[in-house]
Formats: C-alpha cells, sequence, structure tokens
C-alpha cells in the first residue's frame, strides 16, 4: 500500500474511533461495549492497509518489533494526533460536551498510572500476537480480539485511570476540554508515558514469546524465526 492510503486510513480510522469515544457519554454504563464495537470496525475496515493501529502506543510496540520504520512511526503518531484533536472537536460540536479526561476522583496516582501500564500493555500484546506474528496471520478474529480487550479494559480500569491506554485519547480529549471548556493540561503527561511504557513492556514480552515459539517448533518454511529481527515493514 503507497504511504498515503495508510495515513489516510489511520487518519479516518482514529477519526471515526475517536468520534465514539468522544460522544460515549450518552451510552452510559455500556460505553465501554460502544468504544470497543467501533475499534473492532475500525480495525477491520483498516488493519489490511495501515495495520490499524489508531493508537501511538500500538504503533511504538510494532515499531520496537522492527515491523514499523522510525519514519512511518513519527508519521502514524503526527496523524492519529490530528485525527485525535479533530474527533473530540468534533464530539464537542455535536454534543456540547468536552470533558476531557482524568483518573478517578480520590484514586492515587500510582494504581492510574499502573492501570494505564498494565492495560495498554495488554492490548499491544493481543495486536503482536494476533496481528503481527507470523503464525496467526491471516486470521478472521484479530478486530474481535483487539476490540474486546479494550472494552474489557474499559469496564475494569476505566473508572480508576480514565481508561485511555492510548497517548492520542489522552491528548484529543484533553485539547478538546483546555480549547472549549476551560480545563488543565495537567493529566495529561500521565496518558502520554504510561500507555508508552505498557507498549515497551508488551514489546519485550513479545520477543520472550517468539524466541520461546522457535525453540518449541523451529521456524515455519520459507520463514525466519519468530526469535530473529524480522525485516522492516509496515505492520
Amino acid at each position: 500500500m503507497t504511504l498515503i492510503a495508510r495515513l489516510l486510513t489511520e487518519l479516518v480510522g482514529t477519526f471515526l474511533f475517536f468520534s465514539v469515544i468522544a460522544l460515549s457519554g450518552s451510552a452510559g454504563p455500556l460505553a465501554p461495549v460502544a468504544i470497543g464495537a467501533a475499534l473492532m470496525v475500525m480495525v477491520y475496515m483498516g488493519g489490511h492497509v495501515s495495520g490499524a493501529h489508531y493508537n501511538p502506543a500500538v504503533s511504538f510496540g510494532v515499531f520496537l518489533r522492527r515491523k514499523l520504520t522510525a519514519t512511518d512511526l513519527a508519521l502514524y503518531w503526527i496523524t492519529q494526533l490530528v485525527a485525535a484533536a479533530l474527533a473530540f472537536t468534533f464530539g464537542y460540536v455535536v454534543s456540547g460536551h468536552a470533558g476531557g479526561i482524568h483518573p478517578g476522583a480520590h484514586v492515587v496516582l500510582g494504581s492510574a498510572i499502573a492501570a494505564e501500564i498494565a492495560f495498554t500493555a495488554a492490548l499491544v500484546l493481543v495486536v503482536l500476537n494476533v496481528a503481527v506474528t507470523p503464525e496467526t496471520q491471516g486470521n478472521s478474529f484479530y478486530g474481535l480480539a483487539i476490540g474486546s480487550t479494550v472494552a474489557a479494559g474499559a469496564f475494569v480500569a476505566g473508572p480508576i485511570s480514565g481508561g485511555a491506554f492510548n497517548p492520542a485519547v489522552g491528548f484529543g480529549a484533553t485539547f478538546a476540554s483546555a480549547i472549549f471548556a476551560g480545563g488543565s493540561w495537567s493529566d495529561l503527561w500521565l496518558y502520554l508515558v504510561a500507555p508508552l511504557v505498557g507498549a515497551a513492556l508488551a514489546a519485550g514480552i513479545h520477543k520472550v514469546q517468539g524466541k520461546g515459539l522457535a525453540l518449541a517448533t523451529g521456524p515455519p518454511e520459507g520463514e525466519p524465526s519468530p526469535g530473529a529481527p524480522p525485516p522492516v515493514s509496515t505492520g
């Protein structure tokens, strides 16, 4: 796929997915279901074109596994952040609400950081195993697995950390709140740093998993060992 096609897919997929997040307050306790479903269908929409990252942490994890070049990583990040700002602006325009994102009331900061790290690691690890690993390529369940991971995380960790698991979500929600509702940027660092730490953790686990698989089964015929450095691609 051309670079323009991949970036356009990231822009559109991120915008539509994040628009659901921005408007999910109307879904009440079922908001995580709406968010997970939105991610699932957008992954199916764009997975074969851009990898359907829609998340700088996912792109970072794929980069660390050497499936994305540094140049593409930077371009994906820029595209995802632009789409985030547009989506949460759209959410404010159509709903009049820009509540931002923050840890839950009376939640200890360490708990919020731990939740963001853990559930971002879970998301990136699932992406790496169902959408990047050669042994699972061509499966039909990757979108369902990825969307379900986010829905599960949002249900249990949303009240603790805000449930971003995505630096672009943190940026977009904070941007809209600051611009349209006089909100604070003070919590943004949490949603930038913790998900990237979680992505790095997931990439390390995936590397060990690949080495273990290679030792157990050997490389598939005609393919390098999963523990060996893979060729650079767009994921």
